[in-house]
């Protein structure tokens, strides 16, 4: 889960040098033999996300400035490092106004690229950082702003854009922290109403004798201490969109006159004559089961309906581990420009603790985490002494499979539903291997057989001739579709299961 480089040469020898080098960095090494392997794995999006590209400038296919060219055409805003044994000032200057934040000449030392490295990857993070910021103050974050490589997020996202596209009522469900409010603004603000008002009412904060005046307003008079005319959230949305978190805390009365607004599309002020149209767009937002509610009488069962026309499950931070490199990097950049602090990056040993974690308060855990780690932090690195509490309830660090064939098959962690799943857009079940790509396609029959053997390797602890048995092909089948997948050499493969056995 640490940041992924990719590593450009056509230099098989330069290649793995520098990949033990980005590894022995605390970095995850990716590596491509020219430009034309580097561009078609960044435009992949089924490939994992690369955060940084050391590029070699002089190749027989593609070159680097081609590389970079294309990267621009493209729009890939990756940080790109270029290297080359040529170091005159045109190549500088060539590699520079093509897109490339750093340049070193060959051979470079340790020192030196990583230094390179962590600029790259800072200034990446605050560009970004500083962009979302903007964008989230001005009410047009967009779906594409949530920071997130987790394919069960991933799934929530599509499901919001498809949201976004309409007015349809939408009903986010997921624990308290998980981020219901951030993807409502981000609905919101893909939108056709991102330039009108984005007005978020939290209903379990509301005290119960003045839910009516502040959703529906009231006129001056209406009660005592009304001394002047309230218009209402529903009217100040009007346009817009109007976000009820926590809508499952609404009193009885005020539910009735919910449904009233939206079936009519007008609200009746506390004290008023005559109705006040409206146009609003309703998110709505609850870590509550309102199926179980409505069974108890809790919760209107015609309401229910209303709101649940599309509903979406965000997944709980435990599930999507995957997520929390990005995460605590982007609090960091947030937090230390805030507070003035000169806090730079995280350690790998931090980001490792981090993550084994059972995070039950979810992202508004890890951020307010990160927020403290800053503070107490005195050099320009967050390490596991920044996060005390943590490291005192973390569990142990997880031990490689029988085998030793956790180098190069990770075991995936299964992915569970969401305590509160109102819908089918919740996270699947382990185990399941979806047979369409994002791009809504059927999937390439060698990425479905890759991805399976994946999971029964990683399933049966490496134990390759049970793999082998259950799969129903003979080992040595088996260690061919490794090498020919590209999963593992074949003999490393052999030897890891003679290991295990």
């Amino acid at each position: 889960m640490a940041e992924r480089i990719l590593i450009v040469d056509d230099d098989p020898v330069q290649r793995r040098l520098l990949e033990g080098l980005v590894e022995k960095f605390g970095f995850e090494a990716v590596t491509a033999d020219g430009g034309d392997a580097a561009v078609a794995l960044l435009a992949d999006p089924q490939a994992p996300a690369v955060d940084a590209v050391v590029l070699d400038l002089v190749m027989p296919d593609l070159d680097g400035l081609g590389v970079l060219a294309r990267l621009r055409e493209a729009g890939h805003a990756v940080p790109v490092i270029v290297q080359t044994a040529h170091g005159g000032i045109d190549n500088v200057v060539s590699a520079m106004r093509a897109g490339a934040v750093d340049f070193v000449v060959k051979p470079v030392g340790p020192e030196r690229l990583l230094v390179s490295l962590r600029n790259a990857l800072a200034a990446r993070a605050l560009a970004g950082e500083l962009s979302r910021l903007k964008r989230s103050r001005a009410g047009t974050l967009t779906v594409d702003d949530i920071v997130t490589r987790s394919p069960a997020m991933r799934a929530v996202l599509r499901a919001a854009e498809k949201a976004a596209a309409s007015t349809i009522p939408v009903l986010v469900g997921g624990e308290s922290g998980v981020g219901k409010e951030l993807l409502a603004r981000a609905i919101h603000g893909s939108g056709e109403r991102r330039a009108r008002p984005f007005v978020a009412v939290n209903c379990g904060a509301l005290p119960d004798t003045l839910v009516e005046s502040i959703l529906f307003g009231h006129e001056k008079g209406a009660f005592t201490g009304a001394s002047e005319k309230h218009l209402g959230k529903f009217v100040e949305a009007s346009g817009g969109t109007l976000f009820l978190d926590e809508v499952g805390e609404l009193p009885a009365a005020a539910q009735v006159k919910l449904l009233r607004a939206l079936q009519e599309g007008e609200v009746e002020p506390v004290g008023g004559r005559r109705p006040v149209k409206v146009d609003v767009r309703l998110i709505s937002a609850t870590n509550r089961d309102l199926i179980a509610d409505v069974a108890a009488g809790r919760f209107r069962e015609d309401l229910f309906y209303r709101l649940h026309v599309f509903p979406i499950t965000v997944p709980p931070l435990r599930t999507r581990r995957e997520d929390i490199p990005d995460l605590v990097r982007h609090f960091l950049v947030r937090f230390a420009a805030e507070e003035g602090r000169r806090v730079r990056r995280v350690s790998a040993e931090a980001i490792a603790l981090l993550a084994r974690h059972p995070w039950p308060g979810n992202v508004r855990q890890l951020e307010n985490a990160v927020f403290r780690a800053v503070v107490l932090a005195e050099g320009d690195e967050l390490g596991p002494g920044e996060f005390p509490q943590i490291a005192a309830t973390a569990g142990p660090a997880p031990a490689a499979p029988e085998g030793g064939l956790a180098t190069v098959l990770p075991q995936s962690a299964p992915v569970a539903t969401a305590p509160v799943s109102l819908d089918d857009t919740a996270p699947p079940e382990a185990g399941l291997i979806p047979l369409l790509g994002r791009d809504g396609e059927v999937r390439p029959l060698d990425e479905i057989e890759a991805e399976a053997i994946r999971f029964a390797i990683a399933h049966y602890g490496g134990q390759m001739s049970e793999v082998a048995r259950k799969l129903k092909i003979g080992r040595s089948t088996l260690y061919r579709k490794l090498d020919g997948l590209g999963l593992v050499p074949a003999e490393e493969a052999a030897a890891a299961d003679v290991a295990a056995r």
